[in-house]
């Protein structure tokens, strides 16, 4: 293999990961690499991932609300009604573990001491078979905090198994299954030397990953370490004003703030089958109009969240949900007892102007800073903790009063605000309800949706569910039991 040290690799093509994985191709120069490589970015575009896996991670929040049953499993993900052949968790587990079997190929190819151009790539699947993991333990294993990490998680697929070996193996515990996504990212990191385009792994990338997984550990200097590492490298930056209020209307390799995103041209516009299909419906123009005319607008912003966030009007993040209004007049869709205000999300929408084409968001620097707010609330450095909160709150928009001190906190303690303004920032990008369980806190809906259905009468709109129920977290696709006896399903 140290042929492979002597070969420069273009990387021309790092700009448009749209090679499909050619599963059968034999490894066998630096060239072979990097468009095995590109491929299983790929994969990432696939709607059987990137679809799938927003709605199980963001649709059990209580910043949406769904406005009509649909017969897609979607439903059964907002209602936490889950089922164990849910399409969503079946198309997200094969997806996922096909990034990582990929990237598997290419880590073991790979040697440590290769050329700076193979060290990046080998890198870059490390990052990619940890981010997938990490998604995978989220979505199947219990939040890490219960049983420190003892629960099941998933199995960890890692190089050197043999295909006889994948069709047996078995759960690995959560803590496990996190020990291993630290180590590929602290390797990924490692080997990254090159700042590629944001829909890359780089350095950073891992770096901000590492961030996020020792926050949900509760490992909170680590956390702090990491953030710190990714702000001070200079490479990105929280974009102002007029900027930030269209945020997601920017293609992600012009926007300074974003630091891992799935992106897609406007080749690979979804049309309805788009992510922003399901939260939004307008004219060519962009103007809100009724469900249907361009995308299915079921899935609406809360009114739980929009009545938070319309306390401060002044608030850029408003700019982010779209009241649909005919005249003026707020529309209700009439299909739930007692009828749903039509407040729809546009973080998925008219990127390039075009109605459903959107690059989600999986790292930006926002939630960095974020992070380490959090962090330093629970390691008792309060004021810490408030100046990242008021940085976000200031580039909000919000000033004066609007901004905390340790002595306007009042009755609220630090990890309060925190809380509420990763709520308010970080909405629509798959975190709450992440962010209750770990934090041991319950998902409250007291609004109306069809979580509604799962009561009698049905215009009973409460529902709680508390951190220790057994559907925060999804069924083991049964297909995969059915192939692999030795997996065990959850309660």
């Amino acid at each position: 293999m140290g042929s492979l040290t002597l070969v420069t690799v273009s990387c021309e093509k790092y700009y448009e990961p749209t090679t499909s994985i050619d599963e059968e191709s034999a490894l066998t120069n630096a060239g072979d690499v990097e468009t095995a490589t590109i491929g299983t970015y790929a994969v990432l575009l696939n709607a059987a991932y990137v679809r799938s896996v927003h709605f199980l991670m963001e649709y059990p929040s209580d910043e949406v609300a769904q406005g009509q049953s649909s017969g897609d499993d979607l439903t059964r993900a907002y209602r936490y009604t889950h089922i164990n052949t849910s399409g969503h968790a079946t198309n997200f587990w094969g997806q996922a573990y096909k990034v990582i079997a990929a990237a598997n190929k290419i880590i073991a190819y790979v040697p440590d001491e290769s050329s700076i151009t193979l060290r990046q790539l080998k890198g870059e699947n490390l990052y990619l078979r940890a981010m997938m993991h990490f998604n995978l333990v989220r979505v199947f294993g219990r939040p890490y905090p219960q049983e420190n990490g003892n629960n099941p998680g998933v199995p960890l697929l890692l190089d050197g198994l043999s295909d006889d070996q994948i069709n047996t193996i078995t759960r690995s515990s959560v803590k496990d299954v996190y020990e291993s996504v630290i180590q590929d990212l602290l390797k990924a990191a490692d080997l990254m030397s090159e700042n590629k385009s944001n829909s890359f792994a780089s350095k950073e990338v891992a770096q901000a990953l590492l961030s996020r997984v020792y926050l949900y550990k509760g490992e909170n200097d680590n956390a702090i370490k990491y953030v710190d590492l990714v702000i001070k490298s200079g490479r990105y930056k929280l974009v102002q004003g007029g900027e930030y209020s269209s945020y997601f209307k920017t293609a992600p390799a012009s926007n300074p703030e974003t630091i891992f995103a799935i992106r897609h041209t406007k080749v690979q516009d979804r049309a309805f089958s788009a992510i922003g299909s399901m939260y939004f419906s307008a004219d060519a123009s962009g103007t809100p109009q009724g469900q249907g005319v361009s995308g299915w607008a079921e899935i609406y912003a809360s009114k739980k969240y929009v009545d938070f966030l319309s306390k401060n009007p002044d608030d850029l993040r408003n700019n982010f949900v779209s009241p649909y209004t005919i005249n003026g007049a707020l529309q209700y869709n009439v299909k739930l007892s007692p009828s749903t205000p039509m407040y729809y999300v546009n973080k998925y929408s008219m990127q390039e102007g075009v109605i459903n084409l959107s690059s989600p968001v999986y790292l930006r620097l926002a939630e960095m800073h974020l992070i380490r707010a959090e962090a330093n609330a629970k390691l008792g450095k309060t004021a810490l903790a408030l100046e990242d909160v008021n940085l976000i709150r200031q580039r909000a928009g919000l000033t004066g009063d609007k901004l905390y001190t340790v002595a306007n906190l009042g009755t609220k303690k630090a990890l309060d605000v925190v809380m509420e303004e990763r709520m308010l920032e970080l909405a629509f990008e798959g975190h709450r309800s992440y962010d209750l369980f770990r934090n041991n806190l319950p998902m409250e809906r007291n609004y109306p949706g069809t979580h509604s259905l799962n009561n009698t009468p049905t215009t009973n709109v409460n529902q709680k569910v508390l951190p220790t129920d057994p559907r925060v977290i999804f069924f083991i696709p049964q297909a995969e039991i059915d192939r692999n006896a030795k997996l065990t399903q959850n309660p």
